[in-house]
Order: C-alpha cells, then sequence, then structure tokens
C-alpha cells in the first residue's frame, strides 16, 4: 500500500473509530455520561434549528457547530470520491479544506476549556487529527509522480 493511501485509509479509521468513543466526558466541571461522537454530531446538527432550549447560546456558536457538522458530511461524502476519481487540483483543493476543516473544528477545545471545567475524549482527538490525516494524504496524492510526468512530457517533444 503507497503512502497516500495508507494516510487516507488511517483517516478513514480514526474518523469512524470516533463516531463509537467518547468526545465529551464532562460539562462545566460536572461529571455526565460520555457522549459519543455520533450523539455529538447529532447534538451539532440541532444548531441548525434556532430554539431558546439550545444548547449553543450565541450565533458564533452555533456558526462554529453548523460548520463542524458540514465538515463532516464533507469528509464522509467528499474524500471517498476526491480520493479515487479527483484530479490533481481537486485533490489539492480538497486537501487545503481539510486543512481549513481541523482548524475550524480546533474551537471545540477552546469553546470547551480543557482546563478542567469540560474534558474531552479521545473521540474528539481522534476524529479531529483524521482531517490532518486526509489532508496529508490528499496533498501526497496531488504531487506524486510529477516528476515522472515532467520526464515523459519532455521525451515526448525529442525528435525521432
Amino acid at each position: 500500500m503507497r503512502r497516500p493511501h495508507f494516510l487516507i485509509s488511517a483517516a478513514w479509521l480514526f474518523q469512524g473509530a470516533a463516531w463509537f468513543l467518547p468526545v465529551v466526558t464532562s460539562v462545566l466541571g460536572g461529571s455526565i455520561n460520555p457522549i459519543t461522537g455520533w450523539g455529538a454530531s447529532l447534538l451539532s446538527s440541532t444548531a441548525f434549528w434556532r430554539r431558546t432550549d439550545t444548547v449553543f447560546g450565541t450565533w458564533y456558536e452555533t456558526v462554529l457547530a453548523t460548520g463542524s457538522v458540514v465538515t463532516t458530511v464533507l469528509f464522509i461524502f467528499g474524500s471517498p470520491w476526491v480520493a479515487v476519481r479527483g484530479s490533481r487540483s481537486a485533490r489539492r483543493v480538497s486537501a487545503w479544506v481539510a486543512v481549513a476543516a481541523f482548524v475550524l473544528n480546533s474551537h471545540w477545545y477552546v469553546l470547551l476549556r480543557p482546563d478542567g471545567v469540560s474534558r474531552l475524549g479521545i473521540g474528539y482527538f481522534l476524529w479531529s487529527f483524521s482531517f490532518v490525516l486526509l489532508a496529508i494524504g490528499l496533498f501526497d496524492l496531488a504531487y506524486e509522480n510529477h516528476g515522472a510526468e515532467f520526464t515523459h512530457s519532455r521525451a515526448a517533444l525529442l525528435p525521432r
């Protein structure tokens, strides 16, 4: 297995495992039943509906939660197509989108205050790191064999 495919497969493994592992283990210093990845994704998707009883009180928390849902959906439905059938430019753009998704999803680490007030579980870190692995794998796919293609195109220009 080539390195890009290994990295993308590892990203998918991390993403899949994160759906079943604890993502949030305590909120506001109080112990809770751990929220698994699918539960956290479901909870974040409730940010779409503006209600007074929602967990996301401010507009920017709503935008960030919605962004997390969108990045996860793009990961699940977009990355297989890009990895298998995407052009170099599509892979490069998708890799940058994965980097942006990692940066955007880092807001949970900041919002849930890792100073002991709230605790994130291993599922969050696997989910977040899956975007990094996906980005590296897509960058590798986008830039591999450039030297071979350049040499081949130059050889085609040589007179026979």
